[in-house]
């Protein structure tokens, strides 16, 4: 028990360094735009024309690139599986031919799903979830053959749990499986000590390619 609360905090001191981090990249972010839009009007007052082609800071798009999440999974000593091969960051706003179900990561739509411990009874946008992924959470996914036991007490664990979602994916092969960017693993069910150790990795864990950012403010469906 005691262990348990002691992970968690660790997790909680963890998530609250990321998203001071992510504050202080806002606040720079907010003071180049302000200094580029000095720069563009000052342009145009001397007559000059000035087109800007504003992007995202993940490149912008408008298709997906299905190429760039090819690659395959290796199996680690723990049981986790690691996606060996490039996984795009592309915004896009059409859906995207993932490799494998559920995606580990990829190109995603722009807009995140919320995953401030947010559990969904319905199928979700993957392409949403998967913003999620690059945003540091993890993703609990279930089919049909999860018993319901295991899918309330998931549940539970994922309403106390800050950068984790919670949704059923019917076309997932395994029962139950937890998923974040780059990582995936099936588990026996919510008691497999597995669970915990995959939170306790790689919520906001390294893997994360935009630590700290927000899980809130995107999709609650």
């Amino acid at each position: 028990m005691g262990s348990a609360k002691k992970s968690s905090a660790s997790r909680t001191a963890r998530i609250e360094e990321m998203r001071r981090a992510e504050q202080a990249r806002e606040r720079r972010n907010r003071i180049l735009v302000v200094a580029a839009s000095v720069v563009v009007v000052a342009g145009l007052v001397a007559g000059g024309v000035v087109l800007v082609q504003a992007q995202s800071d993940d490149g912008g798009g408008s298709a997906a690139d299905d190429a760039r999440s090819a690659g395959t999974f290796v199996t680690d000593a723990d049981g986790v599986r690691a996606w060996k091969g490039e996984l795009g960051r592309e915004h896009v706003t059409k859906s995207v031919d993932y490799p494998v179900t559920p995606p580990v990561g990829g190109d995603h739509n722009p807009v995140w799903m919320n995953c401030n411990g947010d559990v969904y009874e319905d199928e979700i946008n993957a392409t949403n979830a998967v913003h999620s992924l690059e945003h540091g959470a993890v993703w609990v996914t279930y089919n049909g053959d999860a018993p319901k036991a295991d899918v309330e007490a998931l549940a539970a664990k994922v309403k106390k749990t800050p950068y984790t979602l919670m949704s059923p994916v019917d076309g997932q092969k395994d029962p139950i499986v937890l998923t974040a960017w780059g990582h995936q693993r099936t588990v026996n069910g919510a008691t497999d000590p597995a669970v915990d150790a995959f939170l306790e990795k790689f919520v906001q864990g390294q893997q994360t390619p935009e630590p700290g950012a927000a899980c809130t403010g995107g999709l609650s469906k």
